[in-house]
């Protein structure tokens, strides 16, 4: 076992998020995750959701098109402020999160879903 040693936190944590592909197989990226304590992740959350309430127009005509793209764009934009490296064979950029979001939304969900656990739970896995 290893000795625990309070205040020696990492800058981050490395982690193969495994997720469902279009066609039932398993896909999975490995990600380097931004460390946060708790206290932090808390933070965290609350300046993603304050975004999130500023980007949305009260007046605005419901469309599918846009709540997609919305979605996107935001899922992307939280992954890029809790991850600072992947191993797929695009650079880890804003535009290759929106494509993964795009083109494999579960993908994205796991990663946020893996981060999310990591730091309330304090492990990852099953």
């Amino acid at each position: 076992m290893s000795k625990i040693k309070l205040g020696q936190r990492p800058q981050n944590f490395k982690h193969t998020v495994k997720f469902p592909m279009l066609d039932g197989s398993e896909g999975s990226i490995e990600i380097s995750y931004i460390y946060r304590t708790r206290s932090e992740f808390g933070k965290f959350i609350d300046e993603v959701f304050a975004e999130s309430k500023e980007e949305r127009p009260e007046d605005d005509d419901f469309s599918w098109t846009k709540l997609m793209e919305k979605t996107g764009t935001a899922n992307a934009g939280y992954v890029m402020r809790a991850v600072d490296g992947w191993n797929l064979d695009v650079p880890f950029a804003i535009e290759h999160v929106q494509q993964l979001a795009d083109e494999l939304p579960a993908a994205v969900t796991a990663i946020m879903d893996t981060y999310r656990n990591a730091i309330t739970q304090g492990r990852l896995g099953n």
